[in-house]
């Protein structure tokens, strides 16, 4: 079918282009018969133009405009002019002038689409997966696709302009499982065997340092086969960066130049620099969270001090409890925490039992709440208090009359993640973060090397293995691993993780001795990592680096609240692809070739 190019964009015309002839290309929007009038909104990626047909004009563009639905793909020729003053649709960016419409070709029709395509919707998000490339067509969505493309762009100059070298590494690799579940695929040619999707270009971007490229970048897809919630998806993008001869202020330099342009172009706001830096422990302690969310205040308050002579049986019975192993580690010593919710004293029983049932979900015993009054405490606890200990807690907290205090007692790390889990529960309640609101950007350092899993009676990597702990720290190794700090650091804004990364082991030696820490053998550390260990035998120098999950940060910035509206075609939370039913069945050929058999 023949038809002219456009001339303009649907998003382009405005008062300067009244009186010329244009040429439009798009999709019906909508459609208005007035009888003797018929407008339409036609529309691309661009925006909507408003084009009208009138029968003096052209008889037969007319009676065709008839026929339009919603979808339709059409060519449009007219000649812009100026609305008049009560029909101007300020809405639009092209709302001050239409096209009187003397040709019209349609170039496609559209059945009747399974959900309105507009911003707002209240299509089930399955129906929207399954066709996608209609989800895609809303404003809306290709907005935050624009935005991320023109993220992309703004990474890439950015890294290009600091001396990095984009290197694209292997999307077939070596099986190395720690942590998440690697996706296999099977080799046709080496039967039985199989590669591996990557979780992260960690071990051939450690390989690159070795190799002499100094600085490195690589926008990359990586694989885990893992459980999934609304930011994450079975396959995602890394922003992926490392750096030779650095040391981790270098590695906060260059990213924090990074998150300033991004700031300024996407929102507009200057960051100031140096961000602000928590170490993990302080994080915990203060926010209950190694992701605080600091656009809020309602910090958390350890209350040991202030009830450690209690009678009251909740507090001293999570008061006594002993350490499950080594003093240093720390796992199972009893707190009480205390978080301030101002103003919230006229919270209603039945308010104050949804926060109780909600810290129950996570695992807490109850949840003891006290009312600040100008003549004192209301509560059914006040009774199991003494005089000093009720003063003491409202000096600790500094509560004002009309506060509301709420406390939990028991193991220190399931106590600080519920009550950090309650202090966001609180704020959404309370609406405390408003759009207005400025970003939160932080770094969070210190993290622990190792942490330690009760049924496995085994140490893991908090970050990997390949993370470097503090160097006056390396003879904790065999003596007492759970004491050692890492150096490792994750990037947070807005109480989400959007990066991680750490100064890296470059030394066999050492990187043998961590291994040996984590309870990996030799031969399993030679079977997984043996050509990495091979390669720091051969000069390695020292090197660190990051990695962001560059969706999520695409989310932040967009002010969507799933990553998958940031993906052109994401995956379900089984990670399904609706559109086009994957993952499917292979025939029998496929799996024969592949040396494979499904068993039930």
């Amino acid at each position: 079918m023949k038809f002219n190019i456009r001339t303009h964009t649907c998003g382009e015309l405005r008062e300067q282009n009244i009186g010329e002839k244009v040429i439009l290309n798009g999709w019906v929007d909508r459609r208005r018969d007035l009888g003797g009038l018929i407008f339409i909104w036609l529309r691309d990626r661009y925006g909507i133009t408003q084009v009208v047909f009138e029968p003096d004009i052209n008889k037969e563009a007319y009676e065709l405009a008839k026929k339009l639905r919603s979808e339709f793909v059409i060519s449009v020729e007219g000649t812009v002019r100026k609305r008049p003053e009560d029909a101007i649709n300020k809405e639009l960016e092209t709302g001050s002038v239409d096209v009187l419409a003397d040709k019209l070709l349609i170039l496609n029709e559209a059945e009747t689409p399974p959900f309105s395509i507009k911003d707002e919707t209240d299509a089930f998000e399955d129906l929207r997966l399954k066709y996608r490339y209609l989800d895609l067509r809303r404003p809306a969505l290709q907005q935050v696709l624009l935005l991320r493309h023109r993220m992309y762009q703004l990474v890439r100059k950015y890294f290009d302009e600091k001396n990095f070298v984009e290197i694209e590494t292997p999307v077939l690799m070596k099986s190395t499982p720690e942590g998440a579940r690697d996706y296999l695929v099977p080799s046709r040619v080496h039967k039985g065997k199989f590669y591996a999707l990557p979780q992260s270009p960690q071990q051939y971007k450690q390989l690159l340092m070795v190799s002499g490229f100094d600085r490195y970048f690589q926008i990359v897809k990586c694989f885990r086969d893992e459980d999934l919630r609304a930011d994450r998806q079975p396959e995602f993008t890394q922003i992926d960066v490392e750096m030779s001869f650095i040391t981790k202020e270098e590695v906060f330099n260059v990213v924090e130049g990074l998150m300033k342009l991004l700031f300024k172009n996407v929102w507009d706001v200057d960051l100031h620099q140096p961000i602000k830096r928590l170490s993990y422990d302080e994080a915990m302690t203060r926010y209950g969270s190694d992701k605080p969310d600091l656009r809020f205040g309602m910090e958390i308050h350890i209350l040991n001090e202030v009830f450690n002579q209690t009678e009251f049986k909740v507090f001293k019975e999570a008061l006594m409890m002993e350490d499950g192993m080594k003093e240093t580690i720390n796992l199972k010593k009893g707190i009480v925490a205390g978080i301030v919710a101002p103003g919230c004293a006229s919270f209603s029983r039945n308010q104050i039992d949804g926060l109780t049932n909600f810290v129950k979900g996570l695992g807490a015993k109850g949840l003891v709440w006290l009312k600040v009054q100008e003549n004192g405490i209301d509560s059914p606890t006040a009774k199991f208090l003494s005089d000093g200990e009720k003063e003491n807690l409202l000096s600790e907290l500094k509560a004002q009359p009309n506060d509301l205090i709420l406390i939990l007692a028991g193991n220190k790390n399931s106590t600080l993640n519920q009550m950090g889990s309650l202090r966001l529960e609180l704020a959404k309640r309370l609406e405390l973060i408003k759009p207005e609101t400025p970003p939160s950007l932080l770094w969070v350092t210190d993290f622990p090397l190792f942490e330690y899993d009760e049924e496995t009676k085994r140490f893991y990597a908090m970050h990997h293995p390949f993370t470097s702990p503090r160097l006056e720290e390396i003879d904790l190794l065999e003596k007492d691993p759970g004491k050692i700090k890492a150096q490792a650091y994750d990037l947070v804004l807005n109480g989400s993780e959007i990066a991680g990364g750490s100064i890296r082991i470059h030394n066999s030696e050492l990187q043998s001795r961590m291994f040996k820490a984590l309870g990996i053998s030799d031969e399993e550390a030679n079977q997984k990592f043996g050509f990495l260990m091979n390669a720091f035998k051969y000069g390695a120098p020292p090197h660190g680096g990051i990695a962001f999950g560059f969706d999520r940060m695409v989310m932040l910035f967009a002010g969507v609240d799933s990553i998958r509206d940031t993906i052109a075609f994401p995956k379900t939370a089984s990670a399904m692809s609706l559109m086009d039913e994957c993952p499917s069945s292979v025939s029998e050929e496929q799996l024969k070739e592949l040396h494979l058999k499904i068993k039930d």
